[in-house]
């Protein structure tokens, strides 16, 4: 009505017949009720002393609407946490005119709040790096200012529930994956300060692996009946039939367990732990006798090195240079991978010790000095690192595989010490004498405590190999591995059609034959 009366356009039509001096009262009117608006909007935006929690480097996307959040409700995989607000720093987002806008010293502010409240409760720094950090972050900065924090007997009740909920629902997304292609049991066993002996309990199947229970075994890790009984009850509360291995370490307890739950169901198989035995393999190389001597005198030069900062100093101003010391997926890989380190600064040691830096020092005068200096100038020291890193790479290179999460290595064990064996055969151009001590220590752990059906039948199946005819292995073994798991009728009960088709498989035929089936065979994991 004070539009019509104010003669203002756009939303009703101006009134031909009101006075002039109404029409001017009614314009101030709605002047004023325009600036209250732009006030009371002001006084809002400036409610938060730190300002905008963004910077230049932080970026947002658009955030999807709410009807279509509703929509895709339903399609949702339960096993993702999901984000129902805009990222922040998500890869490829156009930057917001917030984070153009924001000023360093108020993300400096806004850093340090976070900061004081890591400082003052003693939180882990390493916590910024979980994947739902930022997700808090954004969600709060969403809402914008006034947002307070769930009261602490909130956060033990009922949001402790919620989270205990969406731990359940994921889980039983699992289960169906579970169901589908079968899965693995693992039984990590370790030993906490205390001198217990714990079992943590995880199952990895394609869509991830699930932390089941720990269990204090420390009475029953010596009788392998019970602790066919404890895996047992894991094994139920999966589902047998869902359950195709289990692996546990290599002690002959573990051993016997496995075997009896064999027994008692026949579709599940036990297998070692592949980065154990590569472990013990490592570490009976390093016994030999000519492999301690090495081991000895590469100690000396980095123990010297590292105990004189002055030495380290100089080291350091090297183009290119690198620790030598540098942590390994295990102990007895840390040994060789210290002397490939070693090795790779073969030159920089030597320009080190026969520098006028080195030999004017008093260093240079004391017994540990010379011992070092006498190691780094023996080319015999050299040639040994040479030969011993490059028998350690292959099977380092299987143990950092079968010690990823980032694939299912079950395909890639019988290879991967097949290649290791013939690899070490060519370092030593295939001379019996030279090789014969490295590849008896694979051979025997290998047979002994790591090899199984199964992974004579994954190698078959897995088409990077099968469809590689140079490097491929046609032991007999590798078939009868297969041929022995589809005669199982608690695995397979129709044998007949899937020998049939593993027969269309290693021939070629049909899709497998096909060039953009060949092609994929060589990207993809085996599984898809």
């Amino acid at each position: 009505m004070k539009q019509h009366l104010a003669g203002v356009k756009g939303n009703i039509a101006a009134c031909k017949k009101v006075a002039h001096d109404i029409r001017n009262q009614m314009l101030n009117n709605l002047k004023e009720i325009t600036a209250k608006k732009q006030e009371s909007q002001e006084s809002l935006g400036s409610v938060n002393p730190y300002g905008d929690l963004v910077s230049d480097e932080r970026t947002s996307s658009i955030a999807p609407s709410q009807q279509s959040s509703i929509h895709d409700k339903g399609k949702r995989k339960l096993d993702q946490v999901e984000s129902y607000f805009a990222p922040r720093t998500s890869a490829g987002s156009q930057p917001s005119l917030k984070s153009v806008l924001a000023s360093k010293e108020v993300v400096h502010r806004a850093d340090m709040c976070l900061s004081r409240w890591f400082f003052d409760s003693c939180i882990p720094i390493n916590a910024l790096n979980s994947v739902f950090a930022q997700k808090a972050i954004d969600a709060i900065a969403s809402i914008g200012p006034g947002y307070k924090l769930p009261f602490y007997h909130m956060m033990r009740t009922n949001l402790l529930r919620d989270c205990k909920e969406e731990c359940r629902l994921l889980i039983e997304s699992y289960r169906e994956c579970w169901r589908g292609t079968g899965c693995t049991l693992m039984a990590d066993g370790w030993t906490d300060r205390r001198s217990r002996t714990l079992i943590n309990f995880l199952v990895y199947s394609p869509r991830g692996i699930s932390f089941y229970k720990s269990v204090d075994a420390s009475d029953i890790t010596k009788d392998a009946t019970t602790l066919c009984m404890l895996f047992s009850e894991v094994v139920e509360w999966i589902g047998p039939s869902s359950v195709v291995q289990i692996i546990t370490d290599n002690a002959a307890n573990y051993k016997k367990a496995g075997e009896l739950l064999h027994v008692k169901y026949g579709n599940i198989y036990w297998s070692p732990c592949a980065a154990h035995c590569l472990n013990l393999v490592l570490k009976d190389i390093g016994n030999l006798s000519h492999m301690s001597e090495i081991t000895k005198k590469a100690s000396k030069v980095t123990v010297f090195v590292y105990n004189h900062i002055f030495l380290l100093s100089w080291l350091r101003k090297r183009e290119g240079w690198k620790e030598i010391v540098r942590p390994g997926a295990t102990r007895f890989a840390t040994t060789f991978i210290t002397l490939k380190s070693i090795f790779e600064h073969k030159h920089d040691l030597q320009a080190l010790v026969t520098s006028k830096y080195y030999t004017d020092s008093k260093l240079a005068k004391l017994s540990k000095g010379k011992d070092a200096v006498a190691v780094i100038l023996d080319n015999n020291f050299w040639n040994m690192c040479l030969i011993m890193t490059k028998v350690a790479g292959p099977l380092i290179r299987l143990l950092r595989i079968v010690d990823s999460d980032e694939k299912p290595s079950i395909g890639y064990v019988y290879d991967g010490m097949y290649r290791a064996r013939k690899a070490i055969k060519g370092i030593f151009k295939n001379v019996k004498r030279l090789y014969k001590p490295y590849t008896t220590i694979i051979k025997d752990r290998w047979d002994r405590q790591l090899r199984q059906r199964i992974h004579s039948a994954a190698y078959f199946l897995n088409p990077a190999f099968q469809y590689d005819p140079a490097n491929y292995s046609n032991k007999p073994e590798v078939v009868q591995g297969l041929i022995d798991l589809i005669g199982n009728k608690d695995i397979c009960n129709k044998s007949s059609i899937a020998m049939n088709e593993v027969r269309i498989y290693r021939d070629q035929l049909e899709s497998f034959g096909k060039p953009l089936g060949i092609k994929m065979s060589k990207e993809m994991q085996p599984g898809k």
